[in-house]
């Protein structure tokens, strides 16, 4: 198809979710996965090319338009969204399961040491973990996994870009050793450090308050979960990345 690449801008101009291979190719039932992959492609490098203000990405198992991270003031200024911050106890059970999923609750409460119900209950609502199905265990407990708008409102294409422990941990010690006095002349920028710091700042998304701001840390649905002394008590300071397309997000499960 001669224009293919316009069709695929329009469908995700409108689209409110990010658009995977198979419902475009339900949409375009002409074409086939391997033209649809290279139009997007294709479409990446002329955005790419031009420095227009989006971008074509790769998010939740499909593609999507997103503003660049450089025009965020701006796109604030019009959309006012609400700070999205998570509670640590939230951020500690989402991290759980992001990377133990599929996970039963009794796993999660023997990691995190206190009751979880609340803090659970509260992830499903924002609809940033969905529930599997039941084991089969005497009890049949619940099994739990994330959504894919997890994935989106954290930019991933899909779970195998969380970053490893290992990734984990050397930003700790990178941490660490900043802190440190160091030589001007071996004090030279971390390539990759750089690369990660700059791909944080795409994650402008969520227009929409997905998560408890700090005023409301002592909403019953999330602390009376966890008990006294717990890490429910404190809040995380610092806001959730996400991107802002060209179009509110709806709460979609995954």
């Amino acid at each position: 198809m001669d224009d293919l690449k316009n069709i695929l801008e329009s469908l995700l101009f409108v689209a409110d979710e990010p658009l995977n291979v198979e419902r475009l190719k339900k949409i375009i039932p002409q074409t086939d996965t391997r033209q649809i992959r290279q139009a997007m492609s294709d479409l990446a490098s002329e955005y790419d090319t031009h420095k227009t203000s989006f971008y074509l990405s790769e998010v939740a198992g499909g593609y999507q338009l997103r503003t660049r991270p450089a025009y965020t003031e701006w796109i604030r200024r019009l959309v006012q969204p609400k700070p999205a911050r998570l509670s640590r106890a939230a951020l500690e059970t989402l991290a759980i399961i992001a990377y133990k999923q599929p996970v039963l609750r009794s796993d999660i409460e023997h990691i995190r040491g206190v009751d979880s119900g609340g803090v659970l209950r509260l992830l499903m609502e924002r609809k940033l973990i969905r529930i599997l199905g039941r084991k089969e265990i005497p009890g049949r407990p619940l099994i739990y996994a994330t959504t894919k708008l997890f994935l989106e409102v954290f930019g991933l294409k899909d779970l195998k870009e969380l970053p490893t422990p290992q990734e984990i941990e050397s930003l700790g010690s990178d941490e660490d050793e900043a802190t440190e006095p160091q030589d001007t002349e071996k004090a030279q920028p971390d390539e990759s450090m750089a690369s990660r710091s700059a791909d944080t700042g795409d994650f402008q998304l969520a227009p929409e308050s997905i998560i408890e701001s700090p005023e409301n840390k002592n909403d019953p649905q999330d602390s009376s979960a966890d008990s006294p002394g717990s890490l429910a008590e404190k809040d995380l300071d610092a806001d959730i990345p996400g991107d802002y397309k060209n179009k509110e997000h709806p709460e979609t499960g995954g």
